[in-house]
């Protein structure tokens, strides 16, 4: 099946040129339990080096250009998404761990100041950061109570954030 999101596509592509298995999930398909319905997540990573993750691919720009001027480190996700993710970790269990990967469509590489292992993919490039979603909910703050959205500050997300590829060949 074709994925037209360009930053998961990209995530993909990662994983593959580094022979990382892993399982993607139907976005479209929502899974029942409990009589409620909760967001699939997009990818279940089976690394070599650690537990399995379940993995909620986020795409941003990096830089993100706003009417203020160019924002770095966007890291927003949903109510949903924080519900959603935290349901399937405990329906999975032990062994595995739920994380946000923020995919940034890098169209300033040069002035990255943190390494996040870019990859080249479709004429662009990317980076990855993971955060654990226990680490992101410690330390969330209330972005949109209208749009029902949560982010953390940039400071505190560039000190818990990983790139990815130091989550998957840690040391």
């Amino acid at each position: 099946m074709f994925i037209k999101n360009h930053y998961e596509r990209a995530v993909l592509d990662f994983l593959r040129s580094r022979s990382v298995p892993y399982l993607r999930v139907h976005e479209a398909k929502r899974s029942v339990f409990s009589g409620t319905k909760f967001k699939s997540f997009d990818l279940v990573v089976y690394p070599e080096y650690q537990g399995n993750i379940l993995v909620d691919v986020k795409g941003r720009k990096w830089p993100y250009l706003s009417r203020g001027g160019k924002r770095y480190w966007e890291n927003w996700v949903t109510a949903e998404d924080l519900e959603s993710l935290r349901h399937w970790e405990m329906v999975f269990g032990q062994g595995f761990r739920a994380a946000f990967v923020f995919c940034y469509w890098l169209t300033e590489p040069e002035n990255l100041p943190v390494q996040t292992g870019i990859h080249a993919f479709g004429g662009h490039k990317y980076g990855f950061l993971l955060v654990w979603l226990s680490d992101y909910t410690d330390n969330m703050r209330l972005r949109s109570r209208r749009w029902r959205t949560v982010s953390m500050g940039a400071a505190r997300f560039r000190e818990l954030a990983q790139p990815l590829e130091d989550v998957l060949w840690p040391g």
